[in-house]
């Protein structure tokens, strides 16, 4: 797939993602578990394979953990006690960890070609 397409799908998939995890968190349709969960998974993984490389991987790499890290933590106390929030970090939990592991996948791979 030429570059340039790619690119683009690549962003419109960030885009949706984003988008459907806050309407899903603000709605309370259950971001992890069954379909909803399934759809951010997969996007998560689009946005991962097809947005991130090259220069970008370190960025996105610690940009992502630490989002998912200060997500998780501030879902657990504070922040999850407030309406509507706690959902939407869940959701974009949901959207963001598949997002790093398949760049980190794809930095170990970067790494041991050499």
């Amino acid at each position: 797939m030429p570059k340039a397409k790619k690119n683009i799908l690549g962003a419109w998939a960030f885009l949706i993602g984003v988008i459907l995890a806050v309407i899903v968190g603000l709605l309370g349709l259950g971001a992890t578990e069954g379909t909803w969960a399934i759809i951010l998974v997969i996007l998560g993984i689009l946005i991962g394979l097809l947005n991130i490389g090259g220069a970008e991987l370190k960025d996105f790499l610690l940009a992502g953990t630490v989002l998912v890290i200060v997500s998780a933590l501030g879902g657990q106390t504070y922040l999850g006690l407030i309406p509507y929030v706690g959902e939407i970090i869940k959701a974009l939990v949901v959207l963001f960890v598949p997002a790093t592991i398949v760049v980190a996948l794809k930095a170990v791979f970067a790494i041991a070609k050499g």
